[in-house]
């Protein structure tokens, strides 16, 4: 039941729609979030239900300890009220803060623990060679861990910092963590973004739910029409790399892997958005048109934005205002430049980040090189930003021009793909020759007859269909990024423009069908 698309979940999200808004229509639609829980623990249950151990403890953790914090911050009220003087209620906030602070590290440490030992156990025991010691877990990954344990603790560092009071209904918490249409794939949202459109009543809203359908079949056009169809493509060309493989072949791979990963995540992205509006709840976007990014940072700031996000105001900023960041600062100005003193802690901030970043999508060597690539990128060009503005005024670059911009667009898309190498090619061996036949060895002239001598079931029509698809995906981002509503333009024009619009859409993805048989699940999933 956990595949979106699956006849199980269609089902089961009819009936949960149908019961949430008929309580809505009733006097106890205050308790309509009720419906979602009971929805939502269901959804859990379907997809193991030894899972709910897990989300139990997270949840009944970081809730019990968002409450002591809220308790020891009026202790400290009343304490300070009863303060002699200045320095009693300067020790009495000293005491509080480094008692929240054991607390914050220790639901931190129970729940990164967890996530870390069902997650990077076994493969850190691989890399030991004793995946199949004694020691290896049999626990399968429990859906959504990674995105609800990063939820869970932004919510209780929140608390910690007094930015959002805690929730003192477990249930209603428990709904937070546990709702069902963010736990497949995230994104990963804030409690005082998600918490009161979870809890307050919503009636049925037919151009709500018309634009939710929008997304939901926009996704479900992504995910069919263009990643499911590339999916034997990409393995066809990147699975079995070897001396032999022309650095042309790798390249086609790598840049159909792009397309590939883009189309699945954000289409199921926009599966799951769509599933939450139709319940009147809209969930953080975490997607904006990230292969229209100038630079590697702007890129960050578009794809997968919660987990970026996330990043930044736990991780990026707590370690780049540090006050040994400060004096690094200080003496950098005195002895580098300024530049180099105003960037230097953020770089090193955002190579910590993506390091994380990296070890958040797994434990093997890959994910990490490619999190550090991705670090390094945006700290060199910090670093080089003078370089870079000289060079521009040398050459006489009109930097506002729109060649420029497409020069800047195009460039980042080649720096993002570099770094696909890591993030695709799981094996050290595989990785050196891809780069180095790539590099030394591109053979264009051999192109045709390497895929001819490894050939891929219908791939001139499967090519076909995704490349009319992306045609149709990059027109659409191109709108979005202009500022159009495009649900909105289709949902207002004439119902000849709307039924050959979706008459199109709905050919493309049956088509799909004809060539893929089964659909594999989202590539976040096992995230």
């Amino acid at each position: 039941m956990t595949q979106l698309y699956s006849l199980q979940f269609v089902s089961f999200l009819v009936l949960a729609l149908i019961v949430y808004f008929m309580v809505g229509r009733t006097r106890l639609r205050s308790c309509q979030w009720v419906v979602l829980l009971v929805a939502s623990l269901a959804f859990y249950l379907f997809s193991g239900w030894q899972n709910l151990f897990f989300i139990g403890v997270t949840a009944l953790s970081v809730w019990l300890v968002g409450l002591r914090f809220d308790a020891l911050d009026r202790l400290e009220g009343k304490l300070k009220r009863d303060a002699a003087d200045r320095a009693e209620k300067r020790e009495v906030k000293r005491r509080v803060k480094q008692r929240k602070w054991v607390f914050l590290l220790l639901v931190m440490v129970l729940n990164f623990g967890i996530l870390s030992y069902v997650k990077y156990w076994n493969v850190i025991l691989g890399m030991l060679g004793a995946a199949d010691g004694p020691l290896a877990s049999h626990l399968l990954l429990p859906l959504g861990i990674s995105f609800y344990t990063f939820q869970s603790i932004g919510y209780v560092i929140d608390c910690y910092f007094g930015k959002c009071p805690p929730e003192r209904n477990f249930a209603r918490f428990l709904l937070f963590v546990s709702y069902f249409p963010q736990l497949i794939q995230g994104p990963i949202n804030r409690f005082d973004d998600l918490a009161t459109q979870l809890y307050e009543p919503h009636r049925f809203d037919v151009h709500n739910a018309r634009r939710a359908l929008l997304l939901v079949g926009y996704g479900v056009f992504k995910k069919f029409a263009i990643a499911d169809v590339l999916v034997s493509v990409v393995s066809n060309a990147l699975d079995s790399i070897d001396a032999s493989t022309p650095g042309c072949v790798i390249v086609y791979g790598i840049f159909l892997y792009a397309i590939y990963q883009y189309a699945d995540f954000s289409g199921g992205i926009d599966m799951v958005r769509g599933v939450s509006q139709l319940f009147g709840i809209k969930m953080a976007l975490n997607f904006r048109q990230p292969y229209f990014s100038v630079s590697i940072a702007d890129f960050w700031h578009r794809w997968h934005i919660t987990l970026g996000a996330w990043m930044r105001d736990y991780v990026f900023y707590p370690l780049a205002l540090r006050p040994s960041m400060k004096s690094l600062t200080s003496w950098a100005t005195a002895h580098l430049g300024k530049h180099v003193g105003r960037t230097i802690a953020g770089c090193i901030a955002n190579i910590v980040v993506f390091f994380l970043v990296g070890l958040w999508h797994g434990a093997e060597m890959h994910y990490i090189f490619w999190g550090l690539y991705n670090g390094l990128l945006i700290a060199s060009a910090d670093l080089a930003r003078p370089l870079f503005t000289w060079l521009t005024d040398k050459l006489r670059v009109n930097v506002a021009s729109a060649p420029y911009h497409v020069f800047r667009i195009v460039r980042t898309f080649v720096l993002v793909c570099i770094g696909y190498y890591f993030d695709r090619l799981m094996n050290a061996g595989d990785l050196s020759i891809a780069f180095y036949n790539t590099i030394f060895n591109f053979q264009p002239q051999n192109f045709v007859a390497y895929l001819q001598l490894h050939p891929t079931a219908s791939l001139s029509l499967c090519l076909m269909l995704a490349g009319i698809s992306c045609l149709i995906l990059f027109a659409v981002s191109v709108m979005a990024e202009r500022g159009i509503d495009v649900k909105e333009r289709i949902l207002t024009a004439p119902l000849v423009v709307r039924f050959v619009i979706y008459a199109v859409f709905a050919v493309l993805v049956l088509f799909s069908f004809t060539l893929v048989q089964t659909s594999g699940g989202f590539m976040y999933a096992n995230f």
